[in-house]
């Protein structure tokens, strides 16, 4: 009985997430859908994918609406025995994106108690961690799978502590689940910098063993992750090697080209970009904003009032108060930092940074310098091209770095380890070295508000111009009014400083309420549970007004509109009546996946889309090179005419599903591949790598004739038909993405071999006579994993069994 009594503030706690994620989307309960950008781009790209499973009750894990065609690995693949997706499944039973938010919370709930925190303070560290401004705001704009990996990451944290306590049984158990949950949630560049979390708490333990010379408890700390670990990865093996095969083949891969563009010699060594990677960097200064949201503007288009300098000059510039206050509701672009694009500040609450100066000076337990030191660094790699020093050497020298870009979010790590560090100090505070509590709080509260008045003293320091305002300066020099430039940019700073000042005020505010909070309670004028809902209540309420101003009621519409996001245009409808199998170029939205939506298309919207189709744009299309565009069949492109109205212009030259070729031209490189493209006759002529073509043994020249016939006949993204009709041996070109991985063919039911030709498309050598030609997409790598998964997922549940038994007997004989 008393064990179940124990559960009861835990139950109370995951029944308060369960309310708290719901009223904070409350639209949820009333069928509405939140408008994700990101995922209105995501369900464009998967349609293709969606109508084949329904109509197939399959997965076809290939399709051919984007990128000329490409693998539907990261595009929300359903594998078999992906029974860890289902335990994820059923953690998140709450409509979206509730269904995080509550993920968010129990996640951290689950550090804390690990963390030996009481559950009242663990309930409102739990509700600071999921309310820290970032992790709304990638709700907001769809990053899900982000916000999936990140709501895992305390749970992983809790487990290897629990590890490094000696609880091998449980702390295994946990890091095993926890460790395939995180995995399972698809998004690796978030699971990879928490491994620079792990990697510190890892030091830390380790340092401690090797100096009590605790060297086999160490071995068995060691064994316990290693078992762990290699049932998580098995359990998503599937997904795992299938990513690592398609990683190589994107534009996260190595380019196999040695040569720019431009035709120059390339200088960068990464995989991807140095500015590419960097493109997202937090400005060093910027990062105060983590204390005081919007001391560099806050997003890109914040709320103004009617009080505003913006709103005033717009009035006296003879702009009527509707459209003035238009513009001043959502668009003006108060955001003055170094990064290009900015939904909302980091915020990770004014109270959240005061108490975690109180568990540096209050708490005693070394542990706290983990988070401290994790935080540190994560905010250090944030500032990316603003820190070049460091950067450069993670660039350069720390393996899969260079593989991920937008280094600002790796801040995430910060906004764990500081909620972490503030309920630590919190629990420290009423639990530990109450001799000590005055001197703790009032050297805490010296500290922050006394940094706060630094920054306010030190505001004349900042111009208070941003990277967007020439931009903004070449938009209004279009009116060729430049009084009117020059007063809007003085409005906009002049606000900008007025949202610095009151940012700061308000962080002050939040800090000294909570600071007299605590006082209070020192001099016994509130009891303690009062002192602990009042500072939580600040913690959660400071961070839930700014959460609101970014993401809110007014972001849900109707189910339909998020389930059915693109409305086929007149452009779209008349397209649609050809029944042909072509593809279409939308020349102003090349990586917009609306064009996918509705057709075949060789543009789209992936972070890790195929590396050839973006090289063959970046190094012919781009330069106009129509003749690629004939051999990717492209039948359509749609543009803009004068009036700003969209339109499709035929391209009669394209070259059709598959045809003959003349000459097959062999070169010795991928660069000399490309560089022919540029004037390649390539209805008549193929270009192909020589070793591949010495390989299988294929001629230069063929025989061709207008009775040489190769046509399609059957059409779906992961099954293709072709008949021939050729009184000569040929070579068949087909206008389909070459993937060396799953795609098999065959000629008259025998296998042959697929060709790397024009080096992105297909080729084959067809005997004389009719055949009938089959193109299947069979990944090994899925039937692999799946295998992999399957063992796998046996064995994690006979282990949990196996530690069940054993936490059984133990508490028996006990």
């Amino acid at each position: 009985m008393k064990q179940v009594q124990k559960l009861y503030p835990h139950l109370l706690a995951v029944l308060g997430f369960v309310f708290i994620a719901l009223i904070y989307f409350l639209p949820v309960l009333q069928g509405k859908k939140i408008y994700q950008s990101d995922i209105v781009q995501f369900t464009a790209m998967a349609k293709e994918q969606n109508d084949f499973r329904a109509a197939e009750h399959a997965e076809p894990y290939w399709t051919n609406a984007a990128f000329g065609g490409m693998p539907t690995y990261q595009m929300g693949a359903n594998y078999p025995h992906d029974y860890i997706g289902k335990l994820d499944d059923a953690l998140r039973f709450l409509p979206r994106p509730a269904d995080y938010l509550f993920l968010y919370f129990l996640g951290f709930y689950g550090l804390m108690l690990v963390l030996k925190i009481d559950p009242l303070k663990a309930f409102f560290g739990a509700l600071a961690f999921g309310f820290s401004t970032y992790m709304i705001i990638i709700l907001g704009v769809g990053h899900n799978a982000k916000a999936h990996a990140i709501a895992y990451m305390p749970l992983v944290v809790a487990g290897v502590i629990l590890v490094f306590r000696k609880k091998y049984v449980f702390g295994g158990l946990l890091t095993m689940l926890a460790v395939a949950l995180e995995i399972n949630a698809n998004h690796f560049q978030m699971t990879y910098y928490l491994l620079f979390l792990l990697l510190v708490l890892g030091i830390y333990f380790g340092y401690k063993f090797f100096k009590n010379k605790e060297f086999k408890e160490l071995a068995i700390v060691s064994g316990t992750f290693a078992v762990a670990v290699i049932f998580a990865l098995g359990a998503n093996a599937t997904s795992l090697m299938a990513t690592k095969e398609f990683t190589d083949y994107s534009i996260r891969g190595k380019s196999d080209l040695t040569i720019t563009p431009e035709g120059t010699k390339k200088t960068e060594t990464t995989t991807l970009d140095r500015s590419y990677i960097t493109e997202y960097s937090y400005g060093v200064a910027e990062s105060l904003n983590l204390i005081a949201p919007r001391l560099f503007g806050g997003g890109n288009g914040e709320k103004l009032s009617d009080d505003s300098a913006v709103y005033d000059y717009m009035l006296k510039y003879g702009a009527s108060e509707e459209e003035a206050r238009q513009f001043t509701d959502s668009y003006a672009p108060t955001y003055w930092g170094t990064q290009p694009i900015v939904a909302a500040p980091a915020y990770i609450g004014a109270v959240v940074f005061f108490l975690a100066v109180l568990g540096l000076y209050h708490d005693k337990r070394k542990i706290r310098y983990v988070f401290l030191i994790g935080a540190l660094l994560s905010l250090v790699l944030s500032w990316g091209k603003n820190f070049s020093v460091v950067t450069d050497f993670f660039i350069d020298f720390v393996p899969l770095y260079d593989k991920f870009r937008a280094v600002s979010s790796i801040q995430v790590v910060l906004e764990l380890c500081f909620p972490v560090l503030a309920i630590i100090g919190l629990q420290s505070f009423f639990t530990n070295y109450k001799e000590k509590q005055w001197d703790s709080l009032w050297k805490t509260a010296a500290t922050t508000l006394g940094l706060l008045v630094l920054l306010f003293l030190c505001r004349s320091l900042f111009d208070f111009s941003g990277s967007m305002d020439g931009q903004l300066r070449q938009m209004f020099s279009q009116s060729q009014d430049k009084s009117f430039e020059i007063g809007f940019i003085d409005a906009l700073k002049t606000d900008r400083k007025t949202m610095y000042a009151a940012d700061l005020l308000r962080s002050g505010f939040f800090i000294a309420a909570a600071a007299i909070a605590l006082w209070a309670y020192t001099k016994n004028k509130i009891a303690s549970t009062t002192a602990i809902v009042i500072v939580g209540l600040l913690m959660v309420t400071d961070l839930v007004f700014v959460d609101k101003n970014y993401v809110s009621n007014k972001d849900f519409v109707s189910a339909h509109e998020v389930d059915i996001p693109f409305t086929a245009s007149p452009t779209d409808e008349q397209l649609m009546l050809d029944t042909t199998n072509y593809r279409v170029l939308d020349v102003e939205g090349y990586l917009n996946a609306k064009a996918s939506y509705f057709h075949k298309s060789i543009g789209g919207y992936s972070a890790v889309r195929p590396r050839r189709m973006q090289e063959l744009f970046d190094y012919q299309i781009a330069k106009n090179n129509k003749r690629v565009l004939d051999m990717l069949n492209v039948k359509y492109i749609i543009q803009s005419n004068d009036k700003g109205e969209e339109v499709a212009s035929i391209n009669p030259a394209a070259n059709g599903n598959a045809w003959f070729v003349k000459e097959l031209r062999k070169v010795n490189s991928n660069d000399a591949e490309m560089k022919a493209l540029d004037k390649l006759d390539n209805k008549n002529v193929a270009v192909t790598q020589k070793e591949v073509s010495v390989k299988v043994g294929l001629p230069r020249d063929y025989v061709t004739d207008s009775t040489a016939i190769i046509e399609q006949t059957y059409n779906k993204p992961n099954h293709l038909k072709y008949s021939s009709n050729n009184k000569n041996e040929g070579f068949a070109v087909f206008s389909e993405m070459y993937y060396k991985n799953g795609w098999n063919a065959t000629i008259d039911g025998k296998a042959t071999d697929i060709i790397n030709v024009d080096f992105a498309l297909r080729g084959m050598l067809i005997p004389a006579g009719k055949h009938l030609i089959e193109f299947k997409f069979e990944p090994q790598v899925v039937k692999t994993g799946s295998t992999i998964a399957l063992v796998s997922s046996i064995g994690m549940l006979l282990l949990l069994v196996l530690g069940f038994i054993l936490k059984t007997k133990s508490r028996k004989n006990h």
